[in-house]
């Protein structure tokens, strides 16, 4: 702070250094010179300052800058009563501030505000000339705006990316190439792969991803694992076969000039396939998910259905249960076959008490059922004899092998152990 000279005068300044529009290097280094000026400015002339104030927010927008806010609430309570600043630009670029600062200078609450190569007093002159270059600072941000969008127009309409490089792309570095793309040569390669797998091989997004993380120890540019939900954002991008909507979402396409990795038709079979696995997805009821737990992170239990080709030119099904990893994406939790899980489950009912399974009264009233087919269309008399504990274990085993996916998840629903799967076996747990 410079010492205050016993010449001061009765105003007291805040000092307001604000960043520029140039790059983030310049910006900084921009506050330190304001600052420097400003206090040899005060220096030279005798200004009392307060309060120093550093911003870095934009002033292209009203009530944005937290630091100018203060320094507005300062204003009115006496803290102070003039600014000084390097230039007036730097107070406001925008109608809503620069009116708060005319309304201040009005009340008799701000008596001056100094630039580097001006001053405005609390006189109608100087107001009025303060809010002329305010009016300009605000043409020229906005008639940046206009330019930025324009330019940025004419850029995609001659199909160039105005923006990062998605991944298996690379920008230009040459300011003279701005927004023209490089193939990058280690990721492009993998990009194409992926979407080959998933139009070809069928693969899923999980499979995708479990390619790429534990088989290729694949990396994004930022030297990351690429997410589940990144791989599909890849795989809808139509960029990769030579187009592109500019704004998102707007309707306006675009053919670029980068390098396609795929085709289009490449491109279509892909998402034809995500479109499919989705509606399985949707569709697809499985009779065991939900109800196990993993016994390594704490994840439910997913199934995944797989098709196998055999010999004789026929498909044989195969459903396959595994975490699903939402608690720890590295779990290393084995697959088990659905035969396999049916198996492990009918050892756990020889475990259970009776009473936990809750099929007493279905049974009966199967049997019930049973009961009233013999005698109404076979004529029979004799009826079918419920042997209690025994009928209704066997009959819950019955429905294990042979119900419906309902019926299954109905009598694991009724179980009030909890059941863990760890490595291919099943195991109680007492809540």
């Amino acid at each position: 702070m410079p010492q205050v000279s016993k010449l001061a005068t009765k105003v007291r300044y805040c000092l307001y250094a604000r960043k520029s529009t140039e790059s983030e290097e310049r910006q900084v280094l921009s506050i330190d010179s304001q600052i420097k000026e400003m206090l040899q400015l005060a220096e030279r002339d005798n200004l009392e300052i307060v309060a120093m104030k550093r911003e870095s927010h934009s002033a292209k927008e009203t009530g944005q800058r937290p630091v100018f806010n203060e320094i507005i609430e300062e204003l009115k309570v006496g803290k102070y009563n003039g600014i000084i600043t390097w230039a007036s630009d730097r107070i406001s670029r925008n109608a809503g501030d620069l009116g708060k600062i005319v309304d201040l200078m009005d009340q008799g609450k701000l008596q001056d505000i100094r630039t580097f190569s001006q001053t405005f007093s609390n006189t109608p002159n100087d107001k009025f000339m303060l809010m002329i270059m305010g009016g300009q600072a605000k043409l020229e941000n906005d008639n940046r705006g206009i330019n930025v969008k324009r330019g940025l127009r004419t850029r995609v309409e001659m199909g160039l990316w105005p923006g990062v490089a998605p991944l298996g792309y690379l920008n230009q570095k040459h300011m003279d190439k701005k927004c023209q793309i490089l193939v990058d040569p280690e990721r492009a390669p993998v990009i194409k792969k992926m979407f080959e797998r998933v139009a070809y091989e069928y693969y899923s997004g999980r499979k995708l991803y479990n390619w790429l993380r534990h088989e290729l120890n694949f990396y994004t540019r930022g030297n990351k694992p690429l997410t589940l939900s990144g791989i599909y954002r890849i795989l809808e991008n139509q960029f990769y076969h030579g187009v592109f909507e500019h704004p998102k979402g707007s309707g306006n396409w675009y053919t670029g000039k980068h390098e396609p990795l795929i085709t289009q038709e490449l491109f279509e079979k892909a998402q034809a396939q995500l479109k499919r696995d989705n509606i399985q997805r949707e569709n697809k009821e499985f009779a065991f998910t939900k109800l196990f737990t993993c016994g390594y992170c704490g994840s439910g239990i997913s199934a995944e259905e797989k098709w196998k080709q055999l010999k004789d030119g026929t498909h044989a099904k195969y459903i396959y249960y595994s975490c699903a990893r939402s608690r720890d994406r590295n779990c290393k939790n084995q697959y088990i076959r659905e035969e396999d899980l049916i198996k492990e489950l009918l050892n756990i009912l020889d475990k259970v008490n009776i009473n936990e399974l809750g099929m007493r009264q279905k049974l009966e009233d199967e049997i019930a059922r049973f009961n009233i087919f013999q005698r109404s269309v076979l004529g029979a008399t004799e009826k079918l004899k419920n042997n209690k504990e025994t009928d209704i274990r066997n009959y819950a085993k019955y429905i294990l092998k042979e119900g419906t996916v309902g019926e299954k998840r109905e009598l694991l629903a009724n179980l009030r152990s909890r059941i863990v799967y760890k490595d291919k076996t099943l195991e109680l747990i007492d809540n």
